[in-house]
């Protein structure tokens, strides 16, 4: 073999391991691995929740909650929520003051869509430091398998597809903070999961946690610090904030999140034991629901996650939502789980530098780790982007915004649940159902017959009923199309 020769197969067989070692693989950029997967997911998640919202398929119960507190924010007012109640603030009911940080771009495009696009573009974002850390460890196939993985996990696009909620800002913080965490910055953990107390009162205890991790595997006095800031932290929000802030007076989801007794809330029934201690652990593993919530988290990252300390940081939040009555705490629905997602994935990245595996054994790992992402698919709503349904749009929705459209900027609305976050954006919205705030009652009052959001926080029979009440009132017929209804004071 000439010199030319050997100085090929050198350079062919050096390239590989510049991948592994975090440089560039090909002509593909160490920075497309993150950024690159982020921005293709920043974009998925917009189209899904835009399109949701553009079917009518958002609500005034949460994006347009959220809304109203955004928006008295960009205008420097309380956030008060009609749609919870006359001069609800929505601080009393959870404290997450960072939502305040959209307010400048809200009041440049106001629009639920600012919120929607806000909430895509902060949960893409958890995907750059998992994805670049594990480009770094374990070169670009693992750091494509960790940012896709991340990117199409249930928890993850259930979020995106569910309104929009104050957990967007947490999800991303938590990537941050469990990478620093992998990588012994101790400092830098600590300053990225601190921010989690503006964000919900329930997030002090994963700071607590990240206290106690580098308590326990790094400096302690910055851990304990970092615990107690986490710990009383959630205890002023949920004991002194939230009831002074409240309407009744106190925290409003106590109930909730307890193992025993029952109550009805928003008309959903929560059920428990008898509120002692026994029942309380007898109540945390059981029904099995809450086991297949365990195995859908670990099962993305091959398991490897179990191999890693920092997958006992999901243990805050787990237990608070297997402790609870509240059974849609418990499965894979809805937003609950997005922050468990950048938690499971740097477990994953921290247990493939932990376990010593020979390289076809890891592609292995890294192989099962996509399938699990790939057959997870067609399951969540990521899947609704190929269908075709999700790019027309419905007689029955085009129905509704004809309708709509003869409402005027500016009035008071009494709405329907999925009516009034196509409006929040430009009136002030309460619930048909609700107590309204004025004796004079709302301008003008929409009801959508098919909303099928029939529990909480109205029932259709409860819009239904309250639409009659104000037609003898003497409220007049504006227009009535598909089942859409609209009535003039």
């Amino acid at each position: 073999m000439s010199t030319t020769e050997m100085t090929v197969v050198a350079q062919r067989r050096a390239r590989p391991l510049a991948g592994e070692l975090g440089g560039k693989s090909g002509r593909i950029p160490a920075w497309a691995y993150s950024w690159g997967v982020a921005g293709l997911f920043g974009v998925l998640y917009t189209l899904l929740s835009v399109r949701r919202h553009d079917q009518q398929l958002t609500a005034g119960f949460d994006l347009g909650i959220f809304e109203q507190a955004v928006r008295a924010y960009a205008h420097l007012q309380a956030p008060v929520t009609p749609l919870k109640g006359a001069g609800f603030n929505v601080l009393g009911d959870h404290f997450s003051p960072a939502i305040a940080l959209l307010a400048p771009f809200y009041r440049l495009f106001p629009s639920p869509v600012t919120l929607l696009v806000a909430q895509s573009v902060l949960l893409s974002l958890a995907i750059v430091p998992l994805a670049d850390w594990a480009r770094r460890v374990r070169g670009p196939r693992a750091a494509l398998v960790v940012g896709f993985g991340l990117g199409a996990s249930w928890g993850i696009v259930q979020a995106a597809d569910f309104d929009f909620h104050e957990i967007a800002f947490a999800v991303p913080l938590i990537a941050f903070a469990v990478r620093a965490l992998g990588e012994e910055r101790w400092r830098a953990a600590a300053l990225w999961a601190l921010p989690l107390l503006l964000v919900k009162e329930d997030q002090g205890l994963t700071v607590a946690a990240v206290g106690v991790y580098i308590a326990l595997r790094g400096p302690r006095r910055l851990g304990l610090w970092l615990t107690a800031a986490g710990a009383l932290g959630t205890c002023f929000e949920v004991l002194v904030v939230l009831p002074a802030l409240n309407a009744h007076g106190g925290f409003d989801y106590w109930q909730q999140v307890t193992g025993g007794g029952s109550a009805t809330t928003g008309g959903v029934t929560q059920a428990g034991g008898d509120g002692s201690l026994v029942s309380l652990l007898l109540h945390v593993p059981w029904p099995g629901v809450k086991w297949v919530t365990l195995l859908m988290l670990l099962a993305p990252t091959a398991f490897v996650a179990l191999r890693s300390p920092l997958t006992l940081l999901c243990a805050p939040t787990l237990l608070w939502r297997f402790a609870s009555g509240n059974s849609h705490y418990w499965g894979v629905a809805y937003h609950y789980s997005a922050v468990l997602m950048p938690i499971v994935f740097a477990g994953f990245v921290h247990g493939l530098t932990r376990l010593r595996l020979r390289p076809r054994v890891r592609r292995g790992v890294l192989a099962a780790s996509a399938a699990v992402t790939l057959a997870t698919i067609p399951f969540f709503p990521l899947r609704e982007l190929a269908l075709p349904s999700e790019w027309t749009t419905s007689p029955h929705v085009r129905a509704a915004n004809t309708v709509l459209a003869e409402i005027p900027d500016g009035v008071t609305v009494a709405a329907s649940n999925r009516l009034a976050a196509q409006l929040v954006h430009r009136a002030t919205v309460t619930l048909v159902c609700a107590p309204q705030p004025t004796t004079t009652g709302p301008d003008w009052v929409v009801v959508d017959a098919t909303d099928s959001r029939a529990v909480a926080p109205c029932s259709s029979d409860a819009a239904e009923a309250a639409l009659a009440g104000y037609e003898a009132q003497g409220y007049q017929l504006v227009d009535s199309e598909d089942g859409v209804t609209l009535l003039r004071r």
